[in-house]
């Protein structure tokens, strides 16, 4: 299985990326770090809103780990199909973690209209945004379905990213955040079949050798994995492997651990960085704090300030 790693480089003048006999031009080579000078990145991401969330935002939080959960409003506050959380609970549950649109009642969106579609997009925004109390700006697709016409709709109402369910396996940032395909489902393809003991152990040991394979990076990476909790439903063989994963994630120095519309900020922010003509110089625009390597020195820049690149 191949493992692909990015280094994300900023874009700036093409004389300043390459080696120029004029020595009042800097050769500069850049990299983004994420935040505290970090070279990893984790997002844990989970959809539909089923009341098993309860216990996942536990583990979580028992392991000091953040979730992004993409929700279905008008499902909140039934059984239909699952047994769904309450809508009055979703702000204390959440708390820390993000909530992000599902669409409001998880239909296939290519097999509807265009304005079905942002109908979809909109009431789930807009009820999710009223019982949350802030900004809503990203999403995950049901069933992981998407098309052009789709990513334009949801552009236009405000969503900055979107995740798919087409699993990478590899640890890139992505270049489209409204086609964000993620590494992988919680235990790869694992228990997909009923009945499959052979199938499910491979699956579990690729899932378990991807993790490692990032704890072992040394280069900028992201790892994301996305699911359901109620596909551990009342089985506590599957709680367990949810813990051990957890885990083995849990408390590493070099990884930020990040709600993804965070992520999303943050990678914005850094390709948004403004430098002066000679390279020297360098402008950090935004609210957030962004921390770069240049030519493999470090270097933090904070918010609305301008520093002087070495």
């Amino acid at each position: 299985m191949k493992k692909y790693i990015l280094i994300l480089v900023l874009q700036i003048p093409i004389s300043s990326l390459a080696q120029v006999n004029n020595d009042s031009t800097k050769s500069l080579f850049i990299e983004m770090l994420f935040p505290e000078e970090k070279t990893k990145a984790l997002i844990l991401s989970y959809d539909d809103g089923a009341k098993n969330d309860r216990k996942l935002v536990a583990l979580m939080n028992k392991y000091q780990l953040i979730g992004t959960f993409h929700l279905n409003s008008n499902k909140l506050s039934t059984n239909s199909y699952y047994d769904y959380l309450n809508k009055e609970e979703l702000k204390e549950l959440y708390k820390g973690h993000e909530v992000s649109v599902h669409s409001a009642n998880h239909p296939n969106l290519p097999d509807i209209s265009k304005l079905e579609v942002a109908n979809e997009i909109f009431e789930d925004r807009k009820e999710l945004e009223r019982i949350m109390g802030y900004s809503i700006r990203g999403m995950a697709y049901p069933f992981g379905n998407t098309n052009d016409t789709i990513v334009e709709t949801i552009k236009r109402l405000g969503i900055e990213y979107a995740r798919t369910v087409g699993d990478t396996y590899n640890f890139e940032i992505p270049k489209d955040f409204l086609r964000w395909h993620p590494t992988m489902h919680q235990f790869c393809k694992a228990y997909w079949e009923p009945n499959q003991p052979e199938k499910d152990q491979k699956e579990m040991a690729l899932f378990y050798q991807t993790i490692e394979s990032f704890l072992k990076l040394n280069e900028l990476a992201v790892l994301d994995i996305w699911g359901h909790s109620w596909e551990m439903g009342s089985d506590q063989k599957k709680w367990e492997e949810t813990e051990k994963f957890f885990k083995m994630l849990a408390g590493n120095s070099a990884i930020y651990y990040a709600k993804q519309i965070d992520l999303v900020d943050y990678i914005n922010a850094y390709r948004n960085l403004k430098f002066s003509v000679l390279n020297d110089k360098v402008t950090n625009l935004s609210s957030l704090t962004i921390y770069i390597r240049a030519n493999n020195k470090k270097y933090v820049i904070p918010s609305g300030k301008t520093i002087s690149i070495n």
